[in-house]
């Protein structure tokens, strides 16, 4: 059996990724150099790299490793379907009992009428079969010329060249000529950053309003859709104001548009609700889902689609499918994911007990003098840094110069948050403790003393 271990020293393990690893969203040459941090195993909530070091993973892996790490009952249910069957496909009229189940419990924990899934191996595959979905939905109710998808500047949906397109953000769309025809977007809803002398509430309804003003410029005859996340996740944890998803909802109910709701990251209780769409109370058409379904474990995602979107599409071939769709292993994985959250009570514990901890301890950050703004809901929290707190300033410095600082310097205390410009992000896994929540926050506020001095030493405490 080949087995993957640390036999070497790390740094003859970094000079090997170096060689021959293109890294994902990252300059590769200045990684090189650097030498990547090599991770080597994990328990619960604790990552340990190849020096030894113990880290506390405050993203979750990437918001997905949602039960913590080290669950042997998923590597037992992924050994049994390996046995059993490994692998088939459900294109030519077969299916098989993994899929067929994992469809079943989703259908049951999905809210509404969501009760059909279209299998894809992640969020990025599921947002793009959404987009042939929704296209096709409107063709085969007589009405093809519903072809316009609107999403949201700053918003993340993927990384293929459909899902890049969705998602908003112009670092993205400037290499491979993206986006792709007949999508469009409108502002987000982040009042730190845009709302100025706004209420929060008047804020989140121009800024929902702002699709109703985009229905009006294309023409509701040819808006097939409107997609986003419950809370934007890769683009620095936005959480909309009270007033935005009502008014969202009231558009697309009143302009006869499907409702997408990217639940990749908000799903499976990351919110302290199994799907960011209870938490705001919002009744999607399409639901995205990926990472928390498997925890990470195995590579799965999906569309959950309400009886009236399947209804229409079962009287036509859909010619769209992924090889990996519905794989028997990542279903195998994920009904044991999903027997474990229910089971023990993850999201309710994350809803009535550790979720009011952090958030009480994650808002006290605002006292900071580097804190502009912490915001948290769930097990989904952000930092917005700031020069001058009153006036919710941004720094003179490039947006994200400060935000790497801080970065680099809470991986060096041996905590992984994220940057996104100069917002600092937290999604960790759901059963973070109390006493990991304590040490996360600790290590938090090492970070913003030692990544303010750090600024100030290097004069970037200055407003822009």
């Amino acid at each position: 059996m080949t087995r993957i271990t640390n036999h070497l020293p790390t740094a003859q393990l970094q000079a090997l990724d170096a060689a021959h690893h293109l890294h994902p969203f990252t300059e590769n040459a200045a990684l090189a150099q650097k030498g990547a941090r090599v991770i080597t195993a994990a328990s619960g909530v604790m990552l340990t790299d190849s020096d030894g070091a113990e880290i506390l993973d405050a993203m979750a892996g990437l918001w997905c490793v949602n039960i913590g790490y080290g669950r042997a009952e998923l590597a037992e249910a992924a050994a049994r379907q390996m046995r059993e069957l490994p692998y088939y496909n459900t294109f030519f009229q077969t299916t098989h009992v993994p899929a067929i189940a994992l469809a079943e419990r989703l259908a049951r924990l999905a809210p509404g009428d969501l009760n059909h899934v279209f299998y894809a191996s992640g969020g990025s595959e599921a947002n793009d079969t959404n987009i042939r979905l929704a296209r096709t939905y409107w063709a085969e109710k007589g009405k093809p010329e519903k072809q316009v998808i609107i999403s949201r500047h700053n918003a993340y949906h993927g990384s293929t060249v459909g899902a890049a397109s969705l998602g908003g953000m112009s670092g993205m769309h400037a290499q491979g000529g993206l986006p792709i025809p007949g999508i469009v977007h409108i502002d987000e809803p982040n009042w730190y950053a845009a709302g100025g002398e706004m209420s929060p509430e008047d804020f989140g309804l121009e800024r929902a309003r702002q699709l109703e003003a985009k229905i009006a410029e294309i023409g509701e005859d040819k808006v097939a859709a409107f997609i986003a996340e419950p809370i934007q996740g890769a683009g620095g944890v936005i959480i909309p104001p009270e007033s935005y998803w009502p008014e969202i909802q009231r558009i697309c109910d009143a302009h006869e548009i499907l409702l997408i709701a990217d639940e990749v990251i908000t799903g499976f209780g990351r919110t302290g609700n199994w799907f960011g769409a209870e938490t705001y109370a919002i009744r999607p058409d399409i639901m995205t889902i990926a990472k928390g379904l498997s925890s990470g474990y195995a590579p799965i995602g999906g569309s959950l689609v309400s009886d009236e979107v399947a209804g229409v599409l079962a009287a036509t071939e859909f010619n769209h499918g992924y090889t990996y769709s519905g794989h028997p292993v990542a279903c195998a994985v994920a009904l044991e994911n999903l027997r474990i959250l229910e089971e023990e009570r993850i999201v309710e514990r994350v809803r009535e007990e550790t979720g009011p901890y952090l958030r009480e301890k994650w808002e006290a950050l605002a006292d900071h003098p580097f804190v502009g703004e912490a915001r948290i809901v769930g097990f989904m929290g952000s930092l917005a840094l700031t020069p001058d707190k009153p006036a919710r300033a941004p720094f003179a410095a490039p947006a994200g110069t400060v935000g790497l600082i801080a970065r680099e310097i809470s991986f060096e205390n041996n905590l992984i948050m994220r940057h996104v410009g100069d917002r600092m992000i937290i999604a960790p896994p759901l059963v973070l403790s109390k006493a990991e929540i304590d040490t996360l926050i600790e290590r938090a506020i090492r970070t913003l003393d030692e990544a303010h001095e750090e600024a100030r030493k290097q004069g970037l405490l200055v407003a822009g």
